[in-house]
Formats: structure tokens, C-alpha cells, sequence
């Protein structure tokens, strides 16, 4: 086994492999150790194999550390969790805010996550109100996750900048679990809505913040959309305007897609003021007990733009 500290002559010429694992099997015992030992700035990949077990631990890897790629050895036993959330005091004062509440925090480009779950386990109902708990944080470009869980309620996956490719993936909450203003692409994913147990308000899959100058903002295509909540009672998504910023009018699409009865009839609806309707809300040939074909559609030559390399700024992730 090599680590990255021992030679950084070693990173010009191979893909490095770290492994991390609770038990000490492996080079650390911690995630955040092994971004750690990585370079700054460096060029070349460098895959950090983490063994089954829970890691109850906040993770960044930042700015200048790309091309690491997170390779879980089962999604559902490797698991990334914490348990921060917005209303909670900091130490030094002040509370963490929906920002400083992920688990996973990143920020570099070139990022690959696969085979792991990342999670924030705060328990919602602990709070009066509940509160923002975001697993994930994504502010940069050609980030790739598949066969990737996250769990959490409201606000679940922040992608906030960058662009991000998600295949495969297991998407889980309640209150605009989807949200910001990256340009990403949901492929062949479950997105499953939390529960809450009302009869008629079961929350919404996504808030996007899309800037008015970005053509595209989330793209769902060929994904399913299921939930055990009642029928008729959850949205497809809200128009999310951070700080009330009129240039953010958020842009959705749900192509293709199974659509379970749990999706109300409306569809969207409006924001803190902001209307669905001014929004870039649209879907397309989608099926299941959630059509409802009165909602905004794409036309056939509408719909030929909304492509991964389109929406990913000509990147194809695959």
C-alpha cells in the first residue's frame, strides 16, 4: 500500500490508493486523515478506498485538493454521517446555519464519490419546528457521484455551485432535500420523499436557486420519484431566491421520469413571495399517478436541449 505522504514523485506516474477503515486495517482510520494526506494542488487521481463501518465525522475536501474519488466499499455500510444542523449553537457563538450544518463538505473539482452513504442524522423531531440538517455540500465542476446514498430530511443534498453528475443514486428527505443553484444532472436515481404524516402538505423535492444567466439548473431524466406519504401531498419543487435575489429563477426539469401518486396535481408551488410561476418549471413525457399533463410541459424540440452535456457545460461524465 502506498500513502501520499510517503513519495510525491509517485503521484506523477500512478493512481494513488489510500484506505481507510475503523478497525486500523487500513492507512488511516479516519476520511478526513486520508484528504488530509493528500497534496495540495495535486494533478493526477488519487482513490481513497473506505472499508465498511460508520464514520461519524465532518468531512471537507477543499479547493485544492481535485481529482480524489471516495470509492465506499458497500453503499449501505459505509457510511458518512454527522449530525449538525442549522439551529445549533456553535461553541464560539452563533449557530451553524444551513450551510454549516453538512456533513460532507466539497469543494473541489474532479471529485468522485461511489458506493458510500453520506448522511446527516439529526434527529428533526428534537427541535421545535425542526431545522435545516444538509448532508452533502457541492460548489465545483465535474463532480461525479453514483451508486451513492443520502439521507437526511429537510435539505438533504446542497448543491450550490459547479456542475454534478448523479447516476444511480438514492436520494432521501422531506423539505427542499434538492436544492441551489448548481447545474447537476439526476440519472436513472430514486428520490424518495420523507413522510411527515400530514394529509396534505408532505413537503417538496427541490428548491432551486438557478441564476437567470444559466440556461439550465437541475435536470432529472429517467428516475424514479416514489415516497410512502399520502396521496396528492408532496411538490415537485419550490423557486428558492437566497436573500431574496431576483436573478435567481430557479430552473427544473423532469424528464422521462416515474412519477408516484405522492406528487400533488399542482406540481410546484411558490416560495417566500416568489411565484412558481415565473419560475423555469417544466417536465416531459414523465409517467405515473403524478402526471398531470395541465402542468407546464417542454415541446419535443424543447426537451432535445435538455441533455447531460447540455446541462453539465459540455462535459459527458460518461
Amino acid at each position: 500500500m502506498i500513502r501520499v505522504g510517503d513519495s510525491t514523485e509517485d503521484l506523477s506516474t500512478i493512481s494513488i490508493k489510500l484506505v481507510v477503515a475503523k478497525d486500523g486495517s487500513g492507512d488511516y482510520q479516519t476520511v478526513q486523515e486520508a484528504i488530509d494526506a493528500v497534496p495540495a494542488n495535486n494533478t493526477e487521481p488519487v482513490k481513497i478506498f473506505l472499508k465498511n463501518g460508520v464514520y461519524k465525522e465532518v468531512v471537507k475536501v477543499p479547493a485544492n485538493k481535485p481529482f480524489i474519488s471516495l470509492i465506499g466499499e458497500n453503499p449501505e455500510k459505509t457510511i458518512l454521517t454527522y449530525d449538525n444542523y442549522a439551529k445549533k449553537p456553535r461553541p464560539e457563538g452563533g449557530t451553524y446555519g444551513t450551510g454549516g450544518s453538512a456533513t460532507v463538505y466539497l469543494y473541489a473539482s474532479d471529485f468522485v464519490a461511489k458506493n458510500l452513504t453520506m448522511e446527516n442524522s439529526f434527529d428533526e423531531s428534537l427541535v421545535e419546528g425542526g431545522s435545516q440538517a444538509v448532508a452533502v455540500y457541492t460548489r465545483s465542476d465535474r463532480m461525479t457521484f453514483h451508486n451513492v446514498r443520502f439521507i437526511g430530511n429537510q435539505d438533504t443534498l446542497y448543491a450550490n455551485g459547479g456542475t454534478q453528475y448523479f447516476s444511480q443514486c438514492y436520494i432521501e428527505g422531506d423539505v427542499d432535500f434538492i436544492f441551489g443553484g448548481a447545474r447537476a444532472v439526476f440519472e436513472d436515481c430514486d428520490i424518495v420523499s420523507v413522510d411527515r404524516g400530514s394529509t396534505t402538505n408532505n413537503g417538496y423535492i427541490t428548491a432551486a436557486s438557478t441564476n437567470i444567466n444559466e440556461p439550465y439548473g437541475f435536470l432529472f431524466v429517467n428516475s424514479r420519484l416514489t415516497s410512502e406519504a399520502a396521496d396528492g401531498t408532496v411538490y415537485l419543487g419550490r423557486p428558492w431566491h437566497p436573500g431574496r435575489d431576483p436573478s435567481a429563477v430557479a430552473s427544473v426539469v423532469f424528464k422521462n421520469c416515474e412519477l408516484g401518486a405522492h406528487i400533488h396535481q399542482d406540481g410546484w408551488t411558490d416560495m417566500s413571495g416568489f411565484s412558481a410561476k415565473d419560475a423555469r418549471f417544466f417536465e416531459y413525457q414523465n409517467e405515473g399517478p403524478g402526471v398531470n399533463l395541465s402542468r407546464p410541459q417542454l415541446s419535443d424540440d424543447e426537451a432535445k436541449q435538455f441533455t447531460v452535456e447540455n446541462v453539465l457545460k459540455g462535459w459527458n461524465p460518461k
